[in-house]
Formats: C-alpha cells, structure tokens, sequence
C-alpha cells in the first residue's frame, strides 16, 4: 500500500515537547501544489480535500536523543506529547517523523521544525482568515471562489498588516535573529496547512507555529471549509497559554465569526496573561455586540482595539507599549 505522511511545526518548552501530523493513503494534501494557475490551481485545491488518512499506522519521532513510537488516529491524525529536558538553544530545531511500511521497515521520513520560544515578555495568537488574509468568510459563495481562482501568489493580505505582525514579533529584542513567539490558530482544516505556510512566507510575515481544524476527506466538505464549530479554537488557545503560563499574550482576530467570544472566554480563564485585544472590522460597519464583547474584556483590564485598517492597530500598540523599538 502507497502511504504519505505529512508533518506539522511543533513546540518545545523545559519540561515538555509537541509535535503532531497526519498519514494518508496516496498523497498528503501538500502535494498538490498551491501555485498552479487556472484549472490547475482549481483541481489542486480540490484534490487537498479529496485525501484518505488512515489510521493505526505506527510513526516513530527522532529528535536529538529522542525516540519515541505511536499510532495514528481514526482520522490519520497522530500527536507526540513527551517529557523532554534536554538542554535546548531557544529558535527553530528540525525534527523527524518516519513512518512504518510493514511489520519490519520504516520507509517514509519526513522532517519538520520545532520551536522553543526565546526569552520574551510577550507572545502573539493571530487569526488567519480575513484576520491577515483576505478570505470574504462572510461570503461563502465568495470565499470558495477565491479559493479555486485565485492560486498562493494571487492571494491578499490587508495593508499594514505584515507591518504591525513585524513590530510585534520583533519588539523588546535589539539582538538580530531573536523575536516574540507568534501562534497561527484557524478554522481553516489541515488540508490547507501547506498553503498557509507558502502565504505567510511570501507575504513575510513572521514564521509560526499553525493549528488548524480537523481534516476534511471529501469534495462536500469543501463547500463548508472554514465554517461550522469554532471550539476547537479555544481549545487550542488555551492549551497553548497553558504550555507557555508565564508569557504575555496578544491575540488579533476579526468580527466575521466568533473570535471576539472565544477571546472573551480566554480572558476570562487567563485573568493576568491577555495583554491586549485586536479585532479587525471586516464591514463598513462595526458590530454593536462585537463592540459590547469588547467593553468586558476591557473591564477584566485587557486593552482593546477594533480597527478598519491595520495603521490603526499599530498607533495602538505603540500609544500601549506593545511595540517598543
């Protein structure tokens, strides 16, 4: 049987270390290649949701005297959460996930990266869609198409936005190299990872760790991607403030679905780690209960800022002290 295995940025912290992917029968979504145009670029996009993960296949993790084996999920999803406290420099560290063909031989291997934050007093949660990337979430019918006719190197971010994601990553270190941690959490589902990763590189903003919604296998599900429940978001927001307790946080998101809750719940649980709010206003309009959401937030002592347009969000954060340099 012809397997593929695709793997995920992972995260590292003193006590403990993360990684996780997915096994497929044929190909992994990544293969299909994002850059394509036309009916290329439309086939390749479908083709991402028309995947078979399979499950109980056996995937062994090696990282520097780590050997650890497990088994994939019923969705082909696989996770490694391991003590680990090895002395490790802060940054990106490549790992490596092998994947068992038969009863004897591990055949497939694919690498990764991991991050282990450096020393900083902040940490940044962003949004994907209609948060840095121009997705019209509102608009399903709009938002497919865009998806299908517009390949990676079409797509839009919003003005100033990798602009004030760069002041963020790099306030608070003067020395070259190091920056604030940044966390992409998305209902986008994984068949859109390899995508995610091309975009954010193009449009240079920072590199993150990406956790995204649970695999979709069919052309049906498609036509609902992005939507449904968005709990999964809080869930991972929590967990990854819960891995990192001492750090500050910002989280940025938009009014298009329901960031603005889950935001408020996670102020919420986490009275002294939210610093600050962002909300893009995706309509001319703001939304009289988004703005509501975000007076309680700011009566838990949590700045807030619902912006149009990113300049704004940048005069915040400096007025702030969010951005320091």
């Amino acid at each position: 049987m012809k397997l593929d295995l695709q793997v995920y940025r992972g995260y590292v912290n003193d006590d403990e270390l993360i990684v996780f992917g997915h096994v497929f029968k044929s190909w992994a979504p990544d293969k299909y290649q994002a850059d394509r145009k036309g009916f290329k670029h439309a086939f390749a996009v479908l083709h991402m949701f028309r995947i078979s993960p399979l499950k109980n296949v056996e995937v062994q993790l090696r990282f520097k005297n780590l050997e650890v084996t497990t088994r994939t999920m019923d969705d082909g999803y696989f996770r490694f959460t391991v003590p680990f406290n090895e002395k490790l420099e802060s940054g990106w560290h490549e790992y490596q996930v092998i994947c068992k063909l038969d009863e004897v031989n591990y055949g497939i291997v694919e690498n990764a990266e991991l991050l282990k934050p450096y020393k900083s007093e902040l940490s940044i949660i962003s949004d994907i869609d209609d948060t840095f990337l121009i997705s019209h979430s509102g608009n399903i019918f709009k938002k497919l198409y865009v998806m299908l006719a517009r390949n990676v190197n079409k797509r839009k971010i919003f003005d100033d936005v990798a602009k004030h994601y760069a002041a963020l990553s790099n306030s608070g270190h003067k020395e070259k190299g190091k920056s604030n941690s940044f966390f992409y959490v998305s209902s986008s589902e994984w068949n859109l990872y390899d995508f995610i990763v091309q975009f954010s590189k193009l449009q240079e903003l920072p590199k993150a760790v990406i956790k995204l919604k649970d695999i979709k296998t069919g052309i049906s599900d498609f036509l609902t991607t992005g939507g449904g429940n968005h709990d999964h978001k809080f869930v991972k927001i929590k967990d990854i403030i819960s891995f990192y307790p001492k750090q500050q946080y910002v989280l940025l998101g938009d009014d298009s679905q329901h960031d603005a809750y889950i935001y408020e719940r996670i102020c919420k649980i986490f009275p002294l780690n939210i610093k600050a709010v962002y909300l893009r206003q995706t309509k001319r309009s703001s939304k009289r209960k988004i703005a509501d959401t975000l007076k309680n937030i700011e009566r838990m002592q949590v700045a807030t800022c619902y912006f149009r347009n990113s300049s704004e969000a940048i005069s915040h954060s400096k007025k702030l002290g969010i951005i320091v340099n």
